[in-house]
């Protein structure tokens, strides 16, 4: 089961906020980075969000999903490259609306469904 990354505050009383960079959602595998205020510097944090044997993903502390804080010499090529994949993704989805927009074919054929679903109804 997939636990949000931007509700992750542990280990308590060390993680004072969370900016996710990049969450790969609620699918197997997921995988999120985050800048943190980290004892009040700023820091990078990295963790698998869960699935069917952990639900609440690792790192845990005591219980409670938790972020992993990466050195500081590797934070920031971390940082980069989840910047990176986010920016990508972000492009790739645009470009798939774009393109459906542009289908004419298959949005007249959406739409006689639609409509059709709305006849049903009645």
């Amino acid at each position: 089961m997939y636990h949000d990354p931007r509700t992750v505050l542990s280990p308590k009383g060390r993680v004072k906020s969370v900016e996710v960079i990049y969450d790969a959602g609620p699918v197997d595998g997921s995988w999120a980075v985050a800048r943190l205020k980290w004892d009040e510097e700023t820091a990078v944090g990295i963790r698998w969000n869960g699935d069917s044997v952990s639900s609440k993903g690792l790192p845990q502390a005591r219980g409670y999903p938790a972020w992993f804080v990466l050195p500081g010499d590797l934070g920031p090529a971390v940082l980069a490259a989840a910047q990176a994949i986010s920016h990508q993704r972000q492009t790739a989805l645009k470009e798939e609306y774009r393109l459906m927009a542009a289908d004419r074919e298959r949005e007249s054929e959406a739409e006689e469904w639609a409509e059709g679903l709305i006849g049903d109804a009645y």
